[in-house]
């Protein structure tokens, strides 16, 4: 636990990206949906009333200095917590110091790093003094409150969603920090500043902790930053990508919606993303198999082996022939036949299962092992199918006889699912205009 407006006294000791930390919305970077004027954020300073917030955003989108910058717009005291490091104990202490510091007549804002890392209990523990105005509660995450926090938390507090950087938020941050003394002797050329605005990813500190990287690497009383030197700072740099997060289930769903569009190059476009990011390709090998069933499905069969072969190629081969493989599987599924007859189908027969009695199976389907069995009429009447033309027992029916006429699976006019439609409804007239039903006469 520590003031954080400490930090703002330390000099040059300080990492580059604490020293440009701004004192004020005016040079404050990104966000103009939240601090322009007439935005929620900008008002709550000018009107010096600052309320519990949740906020919401990537890594080095300025979660933590906001915090900062509207607790000194309040002149509030200002605590911080992370809830990597915090238990309970570490809650009560500061909710001890905000007591203290509110008879004295001045309020404390509590900030709370990574807030979703606190269980249940953990959270809960605010609630009684976020409720009684013993402290003003801001929360910072990187992921979405509504999966990660109580909702007694965030009926107690606004969320406040903060975006990635754009491009031109980074390059007037990199001019500002080029004009630090300590930067300012050094000569950043124009393909290298664009690498690094590439790589930074919309990701402040990260921008500012390679650019220090580079400063460093750099020789001579006039350091100079080209290309290779950049690209030899960032060669071990990762993308955004965080597993099990937001930014994990936003690329999949993406590829996911990509294959569904029949669209192969925002496909691989996001396939690669994910890749880039460190993302095991086996699990998008997993996540094809289910596309190939549920978009592609019998409107063209060959997706779900190709896809199935995908992911034993990677299993067997791993990189890069296995990514190779994926890719081709996501390709084929872009630009196969869509079709999700069978998805629908499969969810409305479990919807129908759920919502409706357990009807016995009729006996002409059941098998008679035993002579109790044959006796009790087990297996009565059953037509073997391959006894008669085509396979097939016109007038036959596999269902309970309440649910003769049930339909559940009714396919598309694509693909192969244009023959199978064909054949159901060819099998079904024959049905309808045979001379004998099973369950006829029966209501």
């Amino acid at each position: 636990m520590n003031d954080l407006f400490a930090d703002q006294t330390r000099g040059d000791a300080q990492p580059l990206a604490a020293r440009l930390r701004p004192l004020s919305l005016d040079d404050y970077v990104g966000q103009s949906h939240l601090i322009a004027p007439g935005k929620p954020l900008r008002q709550v300073v000018e009107r010096g009333q600052l309320h519990s917030m949740i906020l919401w955003g990537p890594p080095g989108t300025g979660k933590t200095t906001l915090a900062l910058i509207l607790a000194g717009a309040v002149d509030a005291e200002f605590i911080t917590l992370s809830a990597v490091l915090s238990g309970v104990k570490d809650i009560r202490a500061a909710v001890e110091q905000a007591k203290a510091r509110l008879g004295q007549g001045r309020r404390t804002v509590l900030f709370v790093d990574e807030v979703h890392r606190f269980n249940k209990a953990q959270q809960d523990a605010f609630l009684p003094h976020v409720e009684d105005g013993t402290v003003i509660f801001i929360g910072a995450t990187t992921e979405n409150p509504s999966f990660e926090l109580n909702n007694a938390l965030l009926s107690r507090a606004r969320v406040y969603r903060l975006r990635s950087l754009e491009r031109q938020d980074l390059s007037g941050l990199l001019d500002r920090a080029l004009r630090q003394p300590d930067l300012a002797a050094m000569v950043l050329e124009a393909d290298a500043r664009d690498l690094l605005l590439d790589y930074a990813d919309g990701d402040a500190r990260r921008l500012l902790n390679m650019l220090e990287v580079a400063m460093d690497l750099a020789d001579g009383d006039q350091p100079r930053v080209n290309r290779p030197l950049m690209q030899e700072v960032l060669r071990d740099a990762v993308r955004r990508f965080d597993k099990g997060g937001d930014l994990f289930y936003d690329q999949i769903s993406a590829l996911h919606k990509s294959v569904r569009g029949s669209d192969p190059d925002a496909a691989l476009y996001w396939f690669a993303r994910m890749l880039d990011g460190g993302c095991d390709p086996l699990y998008v090998a997993r996540r094809v198999v289910r596309m190939a069933s549920e978009d592609i499905g019998n409107a063209d069969p060959r997706a779900l082996t190709l896809a199935l072969n995908a992911w034993e190629v990677q299993e067997r081969l791993g990189s890069p022939e296995g990514e190779l493989t994926i890719a081709q599987a996501i390709v084929f599924l872009a630009v196969a036949p869509k079709s999700n007859a069978v998805y629908d189908a499969y969810n409305t027969a479990r919807r129908f299962v759920a919502e409706h009695p357990s009807n016995e199976v009729p006996l002409h389907l059941r098998n008679a092992p035993t002579k109790l069995m044959k006796a009790e009429g087990y297996g009565a009447e059953y037509h073997y199918a391959h006894d008669y033309p085509d396979a097939f027992v016109d007038g036959e029916n596999y269902f309970p006889p309440t649910l003769r006429d049930t339909r559940f699976y009714e396919p598309v006019e694509r693909g192969l699912e244009i023959r199978i439609a064909e054949k159901l409804r060819q099998l079904r007239r024959r049905n309808r205009d045979s001379q004998w039903q099973r369950y006829e006469g029966d209501s």
